[in-house]
């Protein structure tokens, strides 16, 4: 069987969401909290594909408006915009505290998640985005529903809303998704594991998914390299 997977970070580390589509069967499901995205990148079953919301290629100083490929995706988004935010460049990694950069263009938000970016910077390389690709839960879901969401996923119209988008995806890729996502997130106290984190890398999946079959898209089309040779492109 092959398998592909969505990852996204949470409190407790990385909710990862195996898939498998099996030809004439239901989809094969399963949920895992990795500590590490270190243990992300040896998953058994072996995803094919992951598909990971965290920024991979950064530039080496602040640049207005983020990367390339975070203002083209903002301009896809349009009034979910603001769920694109920018990453540090190289240079603000290392930060210890936001009153280092508070100045440098960097958000409350992006310095909140600085230290996963730096868990997938150590880790990735040229080679390994042959595995994992950047991707955007709400670019996956505007592709899903064909236009952005209304609501912001943390209300509880914004749940539902995805909920059934979700449901509606085709092949039922994604049928019973409400009762399934009940059912895995009483696994999780909710200090590790949000509803939130759980549909957002639900639907990355369906990211992995497309990646795999040669059917994803991605911003920009002709992604520039970051000085570690990663291309710095949004998949969705």
């Amino acid at each position: 069987m092959t398998w592909v997977a969505g990852a996204d970070g949470c409190r407790g580390g990385w909710i990862v969401v195996l898939l498998n589509r099996r030809k004439g069967r239901p989809p094969a499901w399963q949920v895992r909290l990795c500590p590490t995205f270190e243990e992300v990148l040896i998953l058994s079953p072996r995803p094919s594909v992951i598909a990971v919301d965290m920024p991979i290629g950064l530039s080496d100083r602040p640049e207005p408006g983020g990367r390339r490929c975070d203002r083209e995706a903002r301009r896809l988004l349009g009034p979910r915009a603001s769920s694109i935010f920018s990453p540090p460049s190289r240079s603000l990694l290392f930060a210890t505290s936001y009153a280092q950069v508070r100045w440098k263009g960097l958000s409350v938000q992006a310095f909140g998640i600085l230290p996963k970016i730096r868990e997938v910077d150590r880790l990735m390389t040229p080679s390994l985005q042959r595995l994992v690709y950047e991707s955007h839960p709400e670019l996956a879901f505007a592709a899903l529903a064909g236009r952005p969401l209304r609501f912001n996923k943390k209300t509880p119209q914004g749940r539902r809303e995805r909920l059934h988008v979700l449901a509606l995806a085709q092949g039922k890729l994604f049928h019973g998704i409400g009762g399934i996502a009940r059912q895995e997130l009483s696994r999780f106290p909710r200090t590790q594991v949000m509803p939130d984190d759980l549909l957002d890398a639900t639907v990355l999946t369906l990211t992995a998914l497309r990646i795999a079959n040669g059917t994803a898209t991605r911003v920009p089309a002709d992604p520039p390299l970051d000085r570690k040779g990663l291309r710095q492109e949004i998949w969705y």
